[in-house]
C-alpha cells in the first residue's frame, strides 16, 4: 500500500477550517470512482496558511496515474503553485474501526 500527502505552497492569508471544508467539499465526490484510491482526507495546517490531502492508495501505480500531468496543471492553476508530492510505503496500516492490522490492501 502507498499513502501520499501533497502540500500546496503556504498562502497569504489564512484558510479557516469553514472555508477549508466549502472549498474542498466542492470537489470531494470526484474522488469516489479514481481506482485504487481507498481513502483521501483533505489537510489544512493549524495556522491556515498550508493546505493539502492525505491519500490511501492500493499502489503506486495508481497514484501515478491520477497524479498525472494534466492533474498537475489543473491543481497549479488553480493553487497559484504546484504542490510537493511525498511518497510512502504503508507496510502495515491498522484499521481501528474494523478491528483488523492490514499488511495488504482490502478487497
Amino acid at each position: 500500500m502507498i499513502v501520499t500527502v501533497v502540500r500546496f505552497p503556504p498562502t497569504a492569508e489564512p484558510i479557516s477550517v469553514d472555508e477549508a471544508a466549502e472549498k474542498f467539499g466542492g470537489n470531494a465526490h470526484t474522488y469516489l470512482d479514481t481506482p485504487g484510491l481507498l481513502w483521501k482526507a483533505y489537510l489544512r495546517s493549524e495556522d491556515g496558511l498550508t493546505v493539502g490531502g492525505s491519500y490511501w492508495w492500493t499502489d503506486r501505480a495508481s497514484a501515478e496515474a491520477r497524479f498525472n500531468p494534466g492533474w498537475l496543471a489543473g491543481v497549479t492553476e488553480k493553487y497559484g503553485q504546484a504542490p510537493t508530492i511525498e511518497w510512502f510505503d504503508a507496510p502495515v496500516v491498522v484499521d481501528v474501526r474494523n478491528d483488523t492490522v492490514l499488511t495488504e490492501p482490502p478487497s
